[in-house]
């Protein structure tokens, strides 16, 4: 076999490789993209949405609303590769591990509304859909703030999250009104 024939035959094995590998990715990503916008990730993570008017252009950019807990205030933060606000310094695994264990490569726990324990149980595959798709978005820069523990005021717009002992008891219903007498 000739050298320029070896060369050529290497050549289009990797373009195939690359394209397959390509092709991989994309559907990694795609299957990333609804994993995420079923699991209602978008909600709490992008700006705007419980506002009613969510930023699609930042999407999973971080939460300009807080949700307070009994334990603080917590705001969904950014998800975009951004380096300095987001998870751009964060490996693949790095972002699974937070999904599926609760815990960020600082060993910090998240806060107890990301439905960490549900995601858990996804498959390796699906979890590193969701790392691939979220390090597909274009960087946003934005910091989130807080979190803030119990006693701080918030300055951001926040939904309080009641515990059903906590919550003052329904209104007694008006008595049904009596029959009528028959005719």
């Amino acid at each position: 076999m000739s050298h320029k024939l070896l060369r050529f035959a290497l050549a289009s094995v990797l373009a195939v490789a690359m394209a397959a590998s390509a092709q991989a990715s994309e559907k990694q990503v795609a299957r990333g993209k609804y994993l995420v916008t079923l699991g209602g990730c978008i909600d709490c993570h992008t700006p705007g949405y419980f506002l009613g008017k969510p930023d699609f252009k930042h999407v999973l950019g971080g939460s300009d609303v807080g949700f307070e807990l009994p334990m603080g205030t917590f705001y969904g933060p950014n998800l975009t590769p951004d380096k300095e606000t987001g998870l751009g310094n964060w490996t693949a695994k790095q972002i699974v591990t937070a999904i599926q264990t609760g815990h960020t490569p600082q060993g910090r726990e998240l806060a107890p509304i990301m439905p960490w324990r549900a995601l858990s149980h996804l498959t390796r595959y699906d979890a590193y859909a969701i790392a691939a798709y979220l390090k597909s978005l274009p960087p946003y820069k934005n910091q989130v703030i807080g979190p803030f523990g119990p006693k701080q005021p918030s300055p951001g717009f926040v939904m309080r999250v009641v515990p059903p002992q906590a919550a003052a008891p329904a209104p007694a219903s008006a008595p049904a009104p009596a029959p009528a007498p028959a005719k």
